[in-house]
Parts: C-alpha cells; sequence; structure tokens
C-alpha cells in the first residue's frame, strides 16, 4: 500500500479514541492529532492517566478471576493498542489453555496485532478486523469461529468502548445481540464512562471527543445497568472502576470516584 493510500486509511490528521486511550497509558502508538486531542481533554480532566491506568487494572483483575472461574474463552471488542501485559497473557498465565479473540476497527491496531498473537502452545489468539455495530460480522467471522466455540462459555468484554457506541447507533440492541448468542455461563465485562462522579468534567470530555470527530455518550449506572439486565451481576455489582475487588481488597487511597470516573461489572449468563 502506498504511504499516500496508507496515511488515508490510518487517516493519522484525526484523532482516535484507542490512540488517545495509548496516550493515556504512556504508550508511543501515537500521534500528533490523538496528542493533542488527549491534551484538550487531559486540560479539562486531568485524572485521564488514572482514569485509564485504573480501566486496565481492572481488566487484568476481571480476566484473572473468570479464569480462575473456569472461563476459557475471551472475545475482547476494542482492543485498542497492545499494552502488556495485555488480556490473552493474563489469562493464560492463569490457564495456558484459554483462546481469545481481539476486535477493533482501527487500522493501526491491525498493524500492531501482532502482538495480541503470540499464544501459549496450549491455547490460541486471533484478531479480527471489525466494528462492534455489526455484531452479527463480529461473530461470524472466520478467524473467530476457528478460535472460539461458541456453544461453550465465553467471556465478552467491553471495556471502556459503549461510551463511545451512542444510543442512535443502537448501543443496547447490539449488547443484546451478543449476549443472546452466548450460551449460558458466558460473562459480560464491562466498564464504562459515566457523568455520576464529575459532571462538569464529563460534558467537557464530551465536547472534546465530539470536536475530534468521535461521538461520545457518558451514561449514568442506572443506564449503564441496563446492558446487564438478565444477567447475574458478581459481587460486588456495578462500582466504580477501582472498587471492583481491589487488589489486597481495598481500593488506592489516591484514587477517588472522581478520577475513575468509570463504573465497571462483571455478570453472568443463568
Amino acid at each position: 500500500m502506498a504511504a499516500d493510500d496508507a496515511e488515508v486509511r490510518l487517516e493519522l490528521h484525526r484523532a482516535h479514541s484507542a490512540r488517545m486511550y495509548d496516550y493515556y497509558l504512556g504508550g508511543t502508538t501515537n500521534f500528533a492529532a490523538d496528542r493533542e486531542a488527549a491534551g484538550q481533554v487531559m486540560a479539562v480532566f486531568p485524572w485521564a492517566e488514572t482514569a485509564a491506568r485504573v480501566n486496565r487494572s481492572f481488566m487484568h483483575r476481571s480476566t484473572r478471576l473468570l479464569a480462575l472461574a473456569g472461563i476459557r474463552q475471551f472475545l475482547d471488542i476494542g482492543t485498542g493498542i497492545p499494552t502488556r501485559p495485555n488480556l490473552h497473557e493474563i489469562a493464560q498465565q492463569t490457564a495456558p489453555e484459554c483462546r481469545i479473540v481481539y476486535t477493533d476497527n482501527d487500522p493501526i491496531v491491525l498493524a500492531h496485532a501482532q502482538a495480541l498473537l503470540l499464544s501459549t502452545p496450549q491455547g490460541r489468539t486471533a484478531y479480527v478486523e471489525a466494528d462492534v455495530t455489526d455484531p452479527a460480522a463480529v461473530l461470524a467471522s472466520a478467524q473467530l469461529r476457528a478460535t472460539l466455540d461458541l456453544a461453550r462459555p465465553v467471556a465478552l468484554s467491553l471495556n471502556a468502548l459503549l461510551h463511545f457506541v451512542p444510543d442512535s447507533r443502537g448501543a443496547k440492541d447490539i449488547v443484546e445481540y451478543f449476549k443472546s448468542e452466548l450460551p449460558s455461563g458466558s460473562a459480560l465485562v464491562i466498564t464504562h464512562g459515566s457523568p455520576d462522579f464529575a459532571p462538569e468534567q464529563a460534558e467537557r470530555i464530551t465536547q472534546v471527543y465530539a470536536a475530534a470527530g468521535t461521538a461520545v455518550q457518558m451514561r449514568t449506572r442506572d443506564e449503564i445497568a441496563r446492558f446487564l439486565d438478565g444477567w447475574e451481576l458478581l459481587e460486588p455489582g456495578l462500582v466504580a472502576t477501582h472498587r471492583w475487588r481491589p487488589e489486597g481488597g481495598r481500593p488506592d487511597p489516591a484514587v477517588t470516584d472522581s478520577h475513575a470516573s468509570a463504573y465497571a461489572a462483571v455478570a453472568f449468563k443463568p
């Protein structure tokens, strides 16, 4: 692919949420437009790096718990730029036979997907370039079908994703489709930005992302809870991200609910 074509496809002149998240985490797979937009977010929400860090930590804790609980298949949608340890590394450290499928719609994630495909000999990983707004295409992917058995429980990871899917794009219907297609014993893992903790900052974040071309819909706790309808919440339920089963049993006292500004939950399909 020619350099000009690559730049058009990657849209390096536009900020992208996955690359902004990489910047918050201290990564280097981001570009000037991403850094500029991320800087604008941090100007109105100084805790953006903390929020990203505690979100990532929740992913590690929830993945480890699910692997210990016997889940051996994971579908991570909205994967983002690889940042080690990745989900498959956490899962396979606990159970080497775990199988993981990553999906994202950012071409630059595909360019770095090789880091996501390093599996244990007993397990397997795959990457699918797909968009969460077409859940049927995600589940019909040949790579996914070759990696996961959808007749057996799957942990569906929607971490820091759904606030980028506004109601106008059918967020609730998308989640319900995935839920309906997964068998009993499957798990739904969610983190979601919320205005409940710092409403003024949440509104300004939404405006910054909108100006960069990315729609964001922060949701209240009750609105997020609807994504989990019909599934059994694991204790402690739907709580601020850093409060979900923190290491050592207590959340970091230096992190407040406003710093996290997101909810987290794990639920099982009866």
